[in-house]
């Protein structure tokens, strides 16, 4: 057998058993306070990281990046919103607050951190909310995904884009009518948007809408005083390019802007290798 051959047939099965290795490490747990369950995905060990999904979604999204940070020496946490999985809790009368209180239960359950949180999208929001109302328990934030802080002036796109993102996840729809939405809000030309006509909770994206109208941006925005690392995809609709530099304009050296290629507003499935190298980049830098 040629010397090549016997290489590559070598380095498959190296891959093969590390991932194998890896799916072995995945367990999951809950942590539980007062009425509140939240059920968790757990895997690698080292410094905590914990991601949060976008809003409507699990976090069975980040099994790649998951993965990747967990080699990358991270243990990593990824908490089910309530109303999936196992989570649980009140639904009703909720503000960014109360998800928060979610994310410190879990961090404390796991020892205290303090964590990087990783938010794609809505998930940004109630990263941010936890840095400001448990400062002791975070030590950096990752924005993936987010939109622009106020759209600029004469953005005619803000009505369309709502509702794409609605309809995209409205299962009651054609996969084509859907597939339309996901192309306009998430993905960029060229890249696959089947894969998200799953994994959309309906009443979860009510649940997490309604929280995020009831609470004020300011309360949030800052996402304290730790590092924050604004992470983009170059073909986002929610962030146009004249705001892609407002994290640094008003955080100064606190933020740090990365755009990926290639990408929109789902950015995770679309890149996931990228992601994963320039989150792992900025948390050795600035987030250790």
């Amino acid at each position: 057998m040629p010397y090549r051959m016997v290489l590559a047939i070598a380095l498959l099965c190296v891959m093969a058993t590390g991932a194998h290795a890896a799916s072995a490490e995945r367990t999951r747990g809950v942590v539980s306070y007062d009425d509140v369950r939240i059920d968790f995905i757990v895997e690698g060990a080292g410094p905590l990281v914990v991601l949060l999904p976008s809003r409507g979604r699990g976090s069975l999204d980040f099994d790649t990046i998951a993965a990747g940070i967990a080699q990358a020496g991270f243990r990593v946490l990824r908490p089910q919103p309530r109303g999936v999985g196992e989570s649980r809790g009140s639904v009703t009368g909720l503000t960014l607050h109360d998800f928060a209180r979610d994310m410190a239960a879990l961090i404390r359950h796991e020892g205290g951190g303090p964590a990087v949180m990783v938010g794609h999208a809505f998930g940004n929001w109630v990263a941010r909310m936890t840095a400001v109302d448990y400062p002791d328990l975070v030590r950096g934030v990752v924005i993936v995904a987010a939109a622009a802080k106020a759209y600029p002036n004469g953005f005619a796109a803000a009505k369309e884009l709502s509702e794409s993102v609605r309809k995209a996840g409205d299962s009651r729809l054609p996969d084509e009518e859907r597939l339309k939405y996901l192309r306009m809000a998430f993905f960029a030309p060229g890249n696959d948007p089947t894969p998200w006509l799953a994994g959309w909770y309906h009443e979860v994206d009510e649940m997490q809408f309604a929280a995020g109208r009831a609470t004020k941006q300011s309360e949030w925005w800052s996402g304290g005083n730790v590092p924050l690392l604004d992470l983009q995809g170059a073909d986002d609709p929610f962030k146009p390019r004249a705001m892609m530099n407002e994290m640094r304009e008003e955080f100064g050296d606190r933020a740090t802007v990365a755009v990926i290629s290639n990408a929109s507003h789902a950015l995770i499935p679309e890149q996931p290798a990228a992601v994963i190298d320039a989150i792992v980049a900025w948390m050795r830098k600035r987030a250790p």
